[in-house]
């Protein structure tokens, strides 16, 4: 396995000092490692994998660096235009390294919302003309890598992709782990959520922990799975499929569960809800600002006002919770399902060590959804 801090210092030593992306469960303890050790001002845990794209095109017209971005696969697809259409030799031709947290690799058992990006991880670098190297979890073989990586990023004056497999990395723990404050946990405010819910309700959630707890709250309870959608993929487009669904069915109330990183990621989604105004649409954001199903690494979460940004889009009803009890009372408040409505929840970070994951498959999911809301 590679050190973290191994790898690190073979970037420094290769004139790499910036680092911008969004953080991977495959890349969680380098991610950790950065945080902990890049100054604040040259790693920016960016919005999506295409802002990270052009935080690293002005670092590097800054300062005529190399940057790094890093993400995991499913980040691909964020970052292909400005990719292309700035940083690519056919353009601006921008210098930089990409680091590629390889979900769903073939003959690699992961989840279903995982395994088509797994397949076209490298089809999309060849398409691209991105040269990559899949890195060796030998650490012999690091310098030689590294060697022909820099050499083609310094002589072509473009990109190069590091794809990393599950388990290349050893462990690192992060040290810098800001706690963040809540009264509640993610789980119990996604438990009153759920139990309020009249029986004609249908839950968009998003991706990651929020989908998995809604999912087991409801075998808790022994409900069933018929009035969710689990986003189990595309972080950050829930909002959109819930706004959609409501638009298309007025007699339902549509509850879609973000999360602050997801929203944070498409948060233009915001606006397009906020000038539809269905009134039968409640956005909850449940907000411990952090990435939570990747290591923990921090969000901006915390630092902006949800609630501004949401009644600056239009939003009817805006309200933010911190405790159960204003949680329950924004519930019962039949103003909550009568207006488009925005809560933002704030709750705290983590999840149980035993939280499992849904047993139906996506397209089960999809189908006895689309059957309740007949």
């Amino acid at each position: 396995m590679i050190r973290p801090s191994y790898f690190y210092d073979l970037l420094i030593q290769n004139g790499t000092d910036f680092f911008a992306g969004v953080p991977d469960s495959l890349l969680k303890n380098l991610c950790a490692y950065i945080t902990d050790n890049a100054p604040e001002s040259n790693h920016i845990i960016s919005a999506n994998e295409g802002s990270a794209t052009g935080l690293a095109t002005g670092y590097h017209i800054a300062t005529g660096k190399i940057p790094m971005i890093y993400m995991q696969n499913s980040g691909e697809g964020n970052m292909i235009n400005p990719l292309l259409s700035i940083a690519d030799p056919d353009v601006y031709s921008i210098p930089m390294l990409i680091v590629i947290g390889w979900r769903g690799e073939p003959g690699v058992h992961d989840e279903p919302q995982h395994v088509k990006q797994g397949k076209v991880t490298c089809a999309l670098l060849d398409a691209m003309k991105v040269p990559y190297e899949i890195l060796s979890d030998n650490e012999a073989d690091l310098p030689a890598q590294f060697e022909k990586a820099y050499k083609h990023i310094n002589e072509n004056n473009a990109q190069y992709a590091f794809v990393i497999r599950k388990g290349t990395f050893d462990d690192y723990k992060l040290q810098n782990n800001i706690p963040v404050e809540g009264k509640m946990s993610r789980e119990a405010a996604i438990e009153k959520i759920m139990l309020s819910a009249d029986e004609k309700t249908a839950f968009v959630s998003t991706t990651g922990m929020i989908s998995r707890e809604l999912y087991e709250l409801r075998d808790k309870h022994n409900m069933a799975h018929d009035r969710d959608f689990l986003t189990v993929g595309g972080m950050g487009h829930a909002s959109q499929i819930a706004l959609s669904i409501a638009m298309q069915k007025p007699d339902h109330s549509i509850y879609c569960l973000d999360g602050d990183g997801a929203c944070i990621m498409q948060m233009g989604g915001m606006a397009t809800i906020g000038s539809r105004k269905p009134s039968n649409y409640v956005h909850f954001v449940l907000n411990n600002g952090a990435h939570d199903s990747v290591g923990g690494q921090p969000t901006v979460g915390r630092q902006i006002d949800f609630c501004e940004i949401a009644e600056g889009c239009g939003y009817e009803n805006v309200i933010k919770v911190t405790t159960p009890e204003e949680l329950d009372a924004v519930l019962g408040d039949s103003e909550t399902k009568e207006k488009l409505s925005f809560v933002e929840v704030l709750v705290s970070k983590g999840a149980r060590k035993d939280l499992g994951r849904p047993k139906t498959t996506p397209s089960e999911n999809k189908k006895a959804l689309m059957e309740f809301l007949k």
